[in-house]
């Protein structure tokens, strides 16, 4: 899947039996020095104790990971007042929330700071190891630990076929799928954007998934897309708008 794309890149000694693990459940190139000759664009490495996602250009610095703590006007309490427009379509009499499509988390972690029950899908293998990273140093953060709380629990898969075997019906199903990017059509996406896009898969089948979600939620489905784009499954029961996005939700029959 990932052959000539992708390599783990470990510079740890103590992070090396972990990266070999990586390195096979990926079936990709694992390298313990840096060498500018490397094939692959893209390097998932541990770097300021966090697994990281890099391209050739940050070998030595940056790279992208789950960020475990508040975005910018979250609350850092737990559970956080439930405000704002994803809230409002959750509901505050909602308990349960799946989120089918949860990419780099950060509204999957929102919605846990709220005190929804929550459950996380993640298809792309890239990603899911990105998320089982950042769970695991979110469980070990001391209001998670004082709290006795978990992380939210991590499947892989499609969620399409996750969401058929799950051992109770969420009362929400949250999707958050892939939008084109609204450009200019004369713009071209840089080569390691398609390369990265590639990489962590497209969602394709995302008509495929809501049809899943509405058959298995037992309230309601949120679809989060841009304020530009076209409902996914038609009008909606209700919408949530932000500045930059919609929240449209679509009551189960």
């Amino acid at each position: 899947m990932y052959h000539g794309k992708l390599a783990v890149l470990c510079l740890q000694q103590d992070a090396l039996s972990e990266a070999i693990c990586l390195a096979q459940r990926l079936d990709v190139p694992l390298y313990q020095e840096i060498n500018p000759t490397f094939p692959e664009l893209f390097f998932l490495t541990w770097r300021d104790g966090c697994l990281k996602l890099l391209d050739k250009a940050l070998l030595k610095k940056g790279g992208l990971s789950v960020d475990i703590e508040p975005r910018y006007g979250e609350q850092h309490s737990w559970p956080a007042p439930k405000k704002g427009v994803l809230a409002q379509a959750i509901g505050r009499k909602t308990k349960t929330v799946v989120d089918a499509t949860t990419g780099w988390g950060q509204d999957s972690l929102h919605i846990f700071r709220m005190g929804y029950a929550l459950r996380c899908i993640e298809r792309s293998p890239v990603m899911h190891a990105l998320l089982e990273d950042g769970f695991k140093r979110l469980s070990n953060k001391d209001w998670v630990v004082q709290l006795a709380l978990k992380a939210p629990e991590l499947c892989f898969g499609n969620a399409c076929d996750v969401l058929s075997t799950l051992d109770e019906n969420p009362e929400c199903i949250y999707i958050d799928p892939m939008f084109p990017v609204k450009r200019k059509k004369s713009a071209l996406a840089k080569k390691s954007m398609t390369v990265l896009r590639d990489l962590l898969g497209d969602d394709e089948d995302k008509a495929q998934l809501f049809a899943m979600a509405l058959k298995t939620a037992t309230k309601k489905v949120i679809v989060k897309c841009p304020d530009y784009a076209d409902p996914l499954a038609g009008r909606p029961d209700e919408s949530f708008k932000s500045k930059l996005l919609r929240y449209d939700v679509y009551l189960t029959r």
